[in-house]
């Protein structure tokens, strides 16, 4: 007999926690702060930043069509585009956590 209350009580926890990660990508994301991040700020303070490439390697990748920086091209509102990119990514990360975990993971035979 499978218990399907167990499995019940793992979705319900797995889809709360993407509902609350959704939330704080959409909602909080567009009030981060403004100042340089982590890798950025370090070459500005030891004084390598007009070393960094031109034409970065990541700018060749697919996706660099639609997203810049933080944000995603062609919606003209900042907050609502970082809102829709924080959102997006988090969809993205969660899809492919979600897609790993059913690879990796063995279905366990029924116990009689």
């Amino acid at each position: 007999m499978i218990n399907r209350s167990g499995m019940n009580k793992n979705r319900i926890v797995i889809y709360s926690g993407l509902a609350l990660a959704l939330s704080i990508a959409a909602f909080l994301s567009p009030f981060a702060s403004k100042a340089p991040d982590g890798l950025d700020r370090v070459s500005q303070d030891l004084k390598f930043e007009e070393k960094a490439a031109s034409e970065p390697p990541t700018k060749q990748l697919p996706f660099s069509r639609i997203f810049e920086e933080y944000s995603i091209k062609g919606v003209s509102d900042p907050k609502v585009s970082t809102a829709l990119a924080g959102a997006t990514g988090t969809l993205v990360v969660f899809g492919l956590a979600w897609g790993i975990g059913k690879l990796t993971v063995r279905k366990s035979s029924p116990k009689e």
